[in-house]
């Protein structure tokens, strides 16, 4: 079960990083799907059947046909209810700020209905974008949508732009002393900025990145040497790798290493 991928308008490139659509019967769906923190913020809409969310430590909870997925500090286990058929909308770390209302960080590990989002609005959008004919016709509703919430671009921090830039770039090793002195920039005031426009601190985000990429790497190709690896992404050792990757996965690297790693990038397939 792969997803497709598609790139956002011009307009909408700066926010939303792509969309994707995913279908697949029960049979070719894994019981269980271990959704990895990835630094982003994503919009959902089940077509098909939902899914129902496994928190660590409290009762299940079946997710709502359509919401938002705030930005994820642990690992968010899902179980697929029948025949998959869903539609993403996936934004940049900080390309959700300009459409809500609501502090992005409110919305940590949380799925947030459409309607407590945008109102009736929200109702309308998710009840049309369910009834859609195809993935074109949901892009174009959605796509409708946000430009016309797009009121005011300036929601897009300088700092904070120029922050997850140079994470993402050096794949989450990154050190929140050095750029706060180059930016010339308090690191505290560096910290709120980051937490308010994306919901995760610089050093959050950093292990986020630097998490997906060592994934990454296990996705692609053979690894022989874990110790190898946790050098590699700059971990201390293996052990602080293997701490760290069971803090986002759940699992340790040789038990996650299987079809659950597979499934669970299947967010971040696009770069």
């Amino acid at each position: 079960m792969k997803p497709q991928i598609f790139e956002p308008s011009n307009e909408l490139a700066e926010f939303v990083k792509c969309y994707w659509n995913l279908e697949g019967d029960r049979e070719n769906t894994p019981t269980r799907n271990t959704i990895v923190p990835d630094g982003t913020m994503k919009l959902i809409f089940h077509y098909a059947d939902t899914y129902r969310h496994h928190p660590k430590n409290s009762e299940s909870i079946v997710l709502p046909k359509c919401f938002l997925i705030g930005q994820l500090t642990q690992p968010y286990v899902v179980e697929p209810l029948g025949v998959t058929g869903s539609f993403v909308v996936r934004f940049h770390p900080n390309g959700f700020l300009p459409f809500t209302t609501i502090p992005i960080k409110e919305m940590e590990n949380t799925a947030i209905p459409l309607d407590r989002l945008f109102g009736d609005a929200g109702t309308e959008i998710g009840e049309n974008i369910l009834n859609a004919k195809d993935t074109t016709e949901r892009i174009k509703l959605i796509e409708a949508f946000l430009l016309q919430r797009l009121t005011d671009k300036k929601t897009i921090d300088f700092v904070v732009k120029s922050t997850i830039e140079t994470i993402l770039a050096a794949n989450g090793k990154f050190s929140v002393n050095e750029f706060s002195q180059k930016m010339k920039i308090n690191r505290r005031q560096l910290t709120r900025k980051l937490s308010s426009a994306i919901g995760l601190s610089p050093k959050q985000l950093s292990k986020t990145i630097r998490i997906q990429t060592a994934l990454k790497t296990l996705l692609v190709k053979e690894v022989s040497s874990l110790t190898d690896l946790a050098y590699e992404n700059e971990y201390f050792d293996q052990a602080h790798f293997i701490k760290e990757f069971k803090e986002f996965t759940g699992l340790t690297p040789k038990d996650f290493y299987g079809d659950d790693l597979k499934m669970s990038l299947i967010f971040d397939r696009k770069k």
